[in-house]
Parts: structure tokens; sequence; C-alpha cells
């Protein structure tokens, strides 16, 4: 399932971005704020794009897809939404992640503005969350950019995360 916004094409990972994807996973300032913050070899990275690739089996529409930039075919990070489960409820995320090499050139908040468009007005969702580590302050400025706001706080991974929901009206 390939979709594209203004400047980024979604598409399915497949084996051979296993280099990129171990790129982002191996990298410590990257991984600070994901999951448990703690960096990937080569046989976790691998663990976890047949992990990202098990998702499409369920539904191609969720799970991450790599991003990769329309003028040159460069991958510069993954996002897509993920089903998540927070306090035993089954939740949608809106997940991503932008390589280091291209932090501050705005891909996070088109992404995750164009998979909160894609979710709500093409796949009829109606909630939506991201979880973002407290220290994340870029991420909680995408999330209130995209209209989302703080819901609760929780525990995952041992690690404290915000989650920031959307909900249609």
């Amino acid at each position: 399932m390939e979709f594209t916004s203004q400047r980024l094409i979604f598409r399915l990972y497949e084996q051979g971005d296993m280099d990129f994807l171990y790129s982002m996973l191996s990298d410590s300032q990257m991984m600070k704020n994901i999951g448990n913050g703690n960096t990937r070899n080569r046989e976790e990275s691998h663990a976890f794009l047949e992990r990202i690739q098990s998702h499409y089996k369920k539904n191609g529409e969720y799970g991450l897809k790599l991003l990769i930039r329309k003028k040159d075919g460069v991958p510069v990070g993954h996002a897509g939404i993920i089903p998540q489960q927070i306090d035993g409820e089954d939740e949608l995320e809106i997940g991503y992640w932008i390589a280091k090499e291209f932090w501050g050139n705005g891909y996070a908040i088109e992404a995750a503005s164009a998979l909160l468009n894609r979710g709500v007005e093409q796949l009829g969702l109606t909630r939506l969350i991201s979880l973002i580590q407290p220290e994340n302050t870029r991420s909680i400025r995408i999330a209130n950019k995209n209209g989302m706001h703080l819901e609760k706080e929780v525990i995952l991974k041992g690690k404290e995360v915000s989650v920031y929901t959307y909900e249609k009206k």
C-alpha cells in the first residue's frame, strides 16, 4: 500500500531496505526516545523488519512504511499507523522516526499530518494516538500541531510515556 504526501512517498518495507533500517536502529541518539531507548544489533534489526512486515499481512494500511524523499529517492525515515495495546485497550498509533541526518527539515510533521489525514479521511478512523516520551519536545510539538492533546501517562517497556490523542468530532 503506497501513498504520498507533498515531499514523501510512503511504501512498504522490503528486504533491500535492511541497511537503512539498521542505520536508524543502531544509532544511540536516534533511539534515545524510542521504545526502551536501546539500540539494536543487525540480528535484532532483522527481527524488527520481520515484525514490521507481519503487520502488512494483517492489514496493509498498518505498520511502519519507509519514507522516501520524492525529489531524489533517498530514504529519510519511516512512519505509519501502528496497532498498539495501551492499558488493555487496542489503539492505533501515528508513529514516525526520521533519520538523524534529516532532522529539522519538517519531514516528521509532514508524515504525521499525512497519516492523521489518511487515517481519518480515507480509513474512517475516529481515534488515533501518539506515544511520546515526555522529554521528546519535538514530537510533543508535532502532536499538538496535529490537534492532539495529552490524555494520560503510562509506563511502557519500563519508560514513562505520554499518550497524545486525536478524536474526530
